[in-house]
């Protein structure tokens, strides 16, 4: 998508079934959608494509310790999600947004801290060269693209919103569980990309 998706788009949900959230979530979700953005850096390296990901710091008050993709809320002098996303990653992480190539936008997704996210994917080459605001950030890893697509290397964990009980998406990598919105984005582009191979 070379443009983010348009404001009458309903984000996706990111459990498994189904796509978009139950109605009967509704009452869960805060009532107003913050827009925020992230960025999906794929890292070109010898042996294929690497996504990059951060491990959220242990301290923070919300998603501690978490896998996510480097990003946060978009604001006004931003002036697309695009620019959000890189300016949130270099305070992150320090990657430096020349050092970036734009590739897409995936479709928004709407997750339960009531922000609504733009997922950008952009190109990045190596060597990286970065230094994380430890505040925010306890590391970063990189994942072969090839492995977080693998159907093999996918199962579902689940979480109870009152009576209703959600299947989400879980991505095992090492000791690591890739699992929430990240691998619902994840899996968003997966589709994506089976649906126009699949198409010819």
């Amino acid at each position: 998508m070379p443009e983010p998706s348009p404001r009458d788009f309903e984000p996706l949900w990111p459990a498994k079934t189904p796509e978009r959230m139950p109605p009967d979530l509704q009452s869960w979700m805060p009532a107003r959608r913050l827009p925020a953005a992230v960025l999906i850096p794929v890292v070109r390296r010898e042996g294929g494509l690497n996504v990059l990901f951060t491990q959220r710091s242990v301290n923070l008050r919300k998603h501690a310790g978490q896998i996510s993709f480097p990003g946060g809320r978009i604001e006004p002098s931003d002036g697309s999600p695009w620019m959000a996303a890189l300016r949130e990653t270099q305070e992150e992480i320090g990657l430096d947004a020349g050092h970036v190539e734009f590739a897409g936008y995936l479709p928004d997704h709407l997750v339960g801290t009531g922000f609504r996210i733009t997922p950008a994917v952009g190109f990045v080459s190596a060597p990286l060269h970065l230094s994380l605001a430890r505040d925010e950030v306890q590391e970063v890893f990189e994942a072969p693209l090839e492995h977080l697509f693998d159907v093999a290397n996918h199962s579902l964990r689940s979480r109870k919103f009152g009576t209703t009980e959600v299947h989400f998406h879980d991505i095992r990598f090492q000791q690591r569980s890739i699992w929430g919105a990240t691998a619902g984005i994840l899996m968003t582009w997966k589709r994506l990309i089976d649906a126009r191979g699949a198409g010819g």
